[in-house]
């Protein structure tokens, strides 16, 4: 029987320079097959410093909910699911060499993706020269999927570009006093941001909107006044923000100071955290954001998970969350239709093979995926009517009537 990792994930979390000696051997590493009774490993590399540590920690508390809950239903294969998290510090170099780390030297059975596109493609990069699947929850920019990987796919209904598609059906087709005229634009450097804004500017401009302003700053900014006073000089009747989390923040803040009353705002990243509300002094009201999530969608499986992740934190989950429990529910339903979870390139190729040809039931709602891994769904429209986030749109599965304009902030 091989000699297991017994770190647990808070104490690497705290530690995450500690040097991980403690080596799963492999068929292939010259030890012992894993038994029955040993757990399943799984490997991941998390942004749990740095630029993206917000969006990170709430990966974290995903795919270590999304473990506690099959541990406690048996397992995979009966087996338990041991989780190995180790800190990249948003770091691109180092998000790769945890990876090699994890598989080559350690010898983890599985690997699940980090958050961010600068994040997830060299990640994926090692997966893939390594024979590993690799489902991410968080790599939706176009540029993941021009890779050529073979082993990828995203965990959420849509990518990047294609966020905002219904929303910008329901501008479009607004009436001519009602449209928004000009688009003031602002996005962090940054694949992710960049696509989700640039898709739904790109949308509008083509049908004659005109984009009056439109910047891009560094993942590392943190005064937004100049952005800000270049927005509200322009008066933009559309704000679109493409930001991650505490950019988001800053950005909506330093906008508010310069009394600037857009007519609708669409921003993507940070509305989605639960923090958002408090950290921009509770002036949520009429914001839009997309979303791969909402806690009240009817799948089976999505009434299970906010239960639960509910009694573990107190709180509902939110898309970071979800998104990484979908990476876990993706993951295991390969696992349990192919019969193996284990390093060996022919268990890999049979995991890879299985999700290129079904469907996955997951919280998001149901799963597949073209041969770049791009998932095949859309995103929702959620907004802050009366002091709570709602879908809006589609349509079908709205919660509550898009609020046009938006009231002021």
């Amino acid at each position: 029987m091989r000699a297991t990792r017994r770190l647990t994930v808070a104490a690497i979390a705290a530690a995450s320079a500690l040097s991980l000696s403690a080596c799963l051997a492999s068929p292939e590493q010259g030890g012992e097959a894993a038994g029955p009774d040993d757990p399943i490993v799984v490997g991941v590399s998390l942004p749990l410093t740095g630029d993206f540590a917000e969006p990170g920690k709430g990966v974290q508390r995903g795919y270590e909910a999304w473990a506690k809950h099959i541990n406690e239903n048996g397992g995979l294969l009966g087996r338990q699911v041991e989780l190995v998290i180790v800190d990249d510090q948003s770091n691109a170099d180092r998000v790769a060499s945890d990876y090699e780390r994890l598989i080559n030297q350690d010898g983890v059975d599985l690997v699940f993706g980090p958050f961010s596109t600068r994040l997830v493609v060299p990640a994926a990069q090692v997966a893939q020269d390594y024979g590993f699947l690799f489902v991410e929850p968080a790599g939706a920019a176009a540029e993941v999927f021009e890779q050529g990987f073979d082993n990828l796919f995203y965990a959420a209904p849509a990518i990047a570009d294609d966020h905002y598609d219904h929303l910008s059906e329901y501008i479009l087709a607004l009436p001519e006093d009602e449209r928004p005229k000009t688009i003031a634009v602002a996005s962090m450097d940054d694949p992710f941001a960049q696509g989700t804004a640039y898709g739904l500017r790109d949308q509008l401009a083509e049908a004659g909107i005109e984009v009056v302003v439109d910047e891009v700053y560094p993942p590392n900014t943190t005064d937004f006044s100049g952005i800000a006073a270049k927005i509200a000089d322009s008066k933009a009747d559309l704000l679109i923000v493409g930001s991650q989390y505490q950019d988001g923040v800053n950005l909506v803040v330093a906008l508010q100071q310069q009394d600037y009353q857009p007519q609708m705002a669409a921003i993507s990243g940070a509305p989605t955290n639960a923090e958002f509300p408090a950290a921009i002094g509770d002036k949520t009201e009429g914001i839009l954001a997309p979303t791969g999530y909402t806690p009240t969608a009817p799948y089976p499986s999505n009434e299970e998970f906010v239960e639960f992740y509910t009694a573990e934190h107190d709180a509902p989950p939110a898309e970071d969350e979800a998104n990484a429990w979908t990476t876990g529910q993706v993951v295991a339903a390969a696992v349990e239709a192919v019969g193996c979870a284990d390093p060996s390139p022919e268990c890999q190729e049979q995991l890879i093979g299985w999700l290129h040809e079904n469907e996955v039931e997951t919280v998001v709602g149901a799963l597949s995926w073209d041969a770049q891994g791009r998932p095949q769904s859309a995103h929702l429209i959620q907004q802050y009517v009366d002091g709570e986030i709602k879908i809006v749109l589609p349509e079908d599965v709205k919660e509550a009537d898009l609020v046009h304009p938006k009231p002021a902030w």
